[in-house]
């Protein structure tokens, strides 16, 4: 159905050839030392040429196929792997191997939404990188994809699990509302603002030959050529990422919102102090991204790049206690006792879910509630101005230019 679908006649040379092994997985044809299916599970990557690489060497998967549009990244992934593993130059093709259990993607994130939705067609699960996708309404799509498909879903960062005892703090009301958190440098958070600030006005360059630069593009718009916008800076441009704030926020805010119990919900209004107006194409400074909920909990995110050093603060703080990140608290016995408190909802890890079929600890659903307060965060800093948030439409609310850039067309033929 897929190869009907969305067959491709410039893929890497050979790859229709692939050795029957590498079809149907090694471990499916028995003998010495191989693991019965249902032990080791095989695995797809797509996405050979940074995070990627930390796909390739699982200890208790088979990595069978990679895939990547930029030649050299694919055929080196595919040797560092060695025998049974065949390279692919579209992620379609590699989706058609059946014997494919799990999929790894660490494309830039203006391909996440796509590859994950055909992945849970293909009756895959995804392990995916941050951030889960580039606009909001893909994250949408994904969770209703996985759903929809009974497929498990995990993104790249596992902060959440080191939460609990916080989450216990904040459920057991001791720390009273209001509720501030605090993400900032003081506080131990980077967000890589100024690394992935992107450059202005930069002249077309020649394609690499080894490069598919209009499948890299994909459903982003189509921009000429430069090697800044590409590969590992490709974080600082808002057709395929959304800067230091996309590019660290799934990581900070995701265990934060798991400590504030906000998995299945979102804010009512999101706030930047940035420059104005934004750079159309690059991404750029800004100091404070304030994102405030509905029951008096806000989360309070700064940069602290520029100026001097921020002042001491705690990281979590309500009206009858503070605890800062080394684990200081105020008053001192604020945290006693915590650990026996019962846990309302237990995590479980994404090699777990996979054989429970139950939701891992992170899902898609959780991941496209944490990836949509950074990517408001962004609307902000981009139209210079708060946005209010209807968690339940999720939507903005009486602002179309937001809501432009809540649900961004794809370049055509591509589409959710």
């Amino acid at each position: 159905m897929l190869r009907g679908a969305f067959a491709r006649r410039d893929l890497l040379k050979g790859a229709t050839a692939a050795p029957f092994f590498a079809i149907i997985g090694r471990s499916a044809l028995g003998g010495p030392g191989q693991k019965a299916p249902s032990d080791t599970l095989a695995r797809g990557v797509v996405g050979t040429g940074g995070r990627g690489q930390a796909f390739l060497g699982p200890r208790d998967r088979r990595v069978i196929a990679v895939c990547d549009v930029d030649k050299s990244h694919v055929e080196a992934a595919a040797k560092r792997v060695g025998s049974g593993c065949t390279p692919y130059a579209d992620f379609r093709q590699l989706l058609e191997v059946q014997a494919i259990d799990e999929v790894c993607i660490a494309t830039p994130p203006h391909w996440h939404a796509l590859v994950s939705i055909h992945a849970a067609q293909a009756g895959k699960d995804v392990l995916c990188e941050k951030p889960m996708t580039k606009f909001i309404r893909e994250g949408q799509a994904v969770a209703d994809a996985i759903r929809r498909y009974g497929r498990v879903f995990q993104i790249g960062t596992y902060g959440r699990f080191g939460m609990g005892r916080l989450r216990k703090l904040i459920q057991s009301g001791r720390l009273g509302k209001p509720l501030l958190v605090r993400a900032g440098r003081a506080q131990g958070y980077n967000w890589n603002i100024k690394w992935f600030t992107g450059l202005h006005h930069l002249p077309p360059q020649p394609v690499p030959p080894q490069l598919d630069y209009n499948l890299w593009l994909g459903p982003a718009p189509y921009k000429p050529y430069h090697p800044h916008r590409v590969h590992f800076m490709f974080r600082c441009y808002w057709d395929y990422d959304g800067g230091g704030l996309a590019d660290q926020g799934q990581h900070h805010l995701d265990p934060i919102q798991y400590m504030l119990d906000k998995d299945d919900t979102g804010p009512c209004e999101v706030e930047a102090v940035a420059p104005w107006p934004a750079h159309p194409d690059a991404c750029g400074p800004w100091h404070s991204v304030t994102i405030r909920y509905a029951d008096d909990v806000a989360i309070l995110i700064e940069g602290g790049e520029w100026g001097p050093a921020p002042e001491p603060a705690p990281f979590l703080e309500g009206p009858n206690g503070k605890v800062w990140r080394s684990g200081q608290c105020e008053p001192a016995g604020l945290m006693d006792g915590t650990d026996s408190l019962p846990d309302t909802k237990p995590l479980i890890s994404f090699e777990q879910a996979e054989k429970t079929r139950k939701p891992s600890g992170g899902g898609a659903d959780s991941s496209h509630r944490a990836n949509t307060l950074f990517q408001l965060g962004n609307i902000a800093i981009r139209l210079g101005r708060k946005i209010r948030w209807d968690p339940v439409k999720q939507q903005a609310i009486g602002d179309d230019e937001a809501n432009r850039l809540v649900d961004v067309p794809m370049r055509a033929p591509w589409h959710l």
